[in-house]
């Protein structure tokens, strides 16, 4: 069976949040020869704040956190929230061009996805059934679907992790086609990338670096709280030089330093947990960074709320 991608078109000039939602027949994207990004320009940023298209040269690291330094507590002001989709198990997030990337996780209903900020609608969504997925997950053995993780934008590709398949799926960022998966070893839980390298998590309390052609390992750092190391990093984000990671089951996110691994900064958002969410695994999950405004967006698993953040940046 073919994998589904479900576009929901935009008319160019309506103002999303003066419309009511209406009804629109889903069409496949591929066979309309549509785009779901517009193509990048000299004046486009690159996801997370890197780099622009136009110079490739990424912004450098921060002046190196000694390791044993205890981090300092970031303050933040919710300037305000938007609707998410509570059946999304959020286990990547990325804003482009005005757009959500959202990866979802749970075997069998993993997917990869965009998404309106605004009003929370799904415009385009591709599952893991395409006969190319498929087969990795026959070859490495799994019985009930890859199980998706976190995801990172390199260029024109969407690059999104597995869980325990040791694959990366790589998509192309207008059609959402898949292209090819990258082979790593262990386990996948969140990506990012900083205008030259890819930074993953395993969750472990390391970071390793890759190669974003070949998705070879060039090096890894170890994670540390004031000298002691956090183990269960998990979706990342690169945001001008540093990696910002959330914590499996915690509500912390942290500023680490990916030089010397230590943490600098941590910002506490217990008070983002919306009322009436499940517990268990529906946790904080998922940190987007907009480079033009300098906000932050973050969500969790199953979450029915995403919340536009502003944050002093260390």
């Amino acid at each position: 069976m073919m994998g589904r991608l479900v576009v929901i078109p935009i008319l160019a000039g309506l103002i999303v949040a003066a419309c009511s939602s209406g009804t629109t027949e889903p069409v496949d994207l591929t066979q309309r020869g549509g785009t779901i990004f517009s193509s990048p320009t000299s004046a486009a940023p690159e996801a997370n704040g890197a780099t622009t298209v136009a110079d490739p040269t990424p912004t450098s690291a921060p002046t190196t956190v000694p390791v044993g330094t205890a981090p300092l507590p970031l303050d933040y002001t919710v300037v305000a929230t938007h609707p998410h989709d509570v059946d999304a198990f959020t286990q990547g997030l990325l804003f482009w061009q005005g757009r959500f990337v959202e990866s979802t996780g749970e075997r069998g209903e993993s997917d990869l996805r965009v998404v309106d900020p605004e009003t929370g609608d799904v415009l385009a969504l591709r599952t893991f059934d395409e006969p190319a997925v498929e087969a990795i997950r026959q070859s490495v053995g799994i019985d009930q679907g890859l199980f998706g993780e976190g995801v990172a934008l390199v260029d024109d590709r969407l690059i999104q992790l597995t869980w325990t398949a040791g694959h990366a799926l790589v998509w192309d960022l207008t059609s959402l086609e898949f292209e090819e998966s990258l082979v790593y070893g262990g386990e996948g839980w969140g990506l990012c990338y900083d205008g030259s390298r890819l930074v993953m998590s395993n969750g472990s309390s390391f970071l390793t670096f890759r190669d974003p052609s070949t998705f070879e390992p060039t090096g890894s750092v170890e994670v540390t709280w004031a000298g002691q190391p956090v183990s269960s990093l998990n979706e990342l984000e690169c945001i001008g030089g540093q990696v910002w990671a959330n914590i499996w089951k915690d509500n912390r996110i942290l500023v680490i330093d990916p030089v010397s691994g230590a943490v600098s900064h941590v910002l506490d958002a217990t008070d983002l947990e919306p009322d009436g969410v499940r517990g268990g695994r529906d946790v904080l999950n998922g940190i987007a960074h907009d480079p033009q405004t300098g906000r932050l967006w973050l969500t969790g698993k199953n979450w029915p709320v995403l919340y536009e953040v502003a944050v002093d940046l260390p």
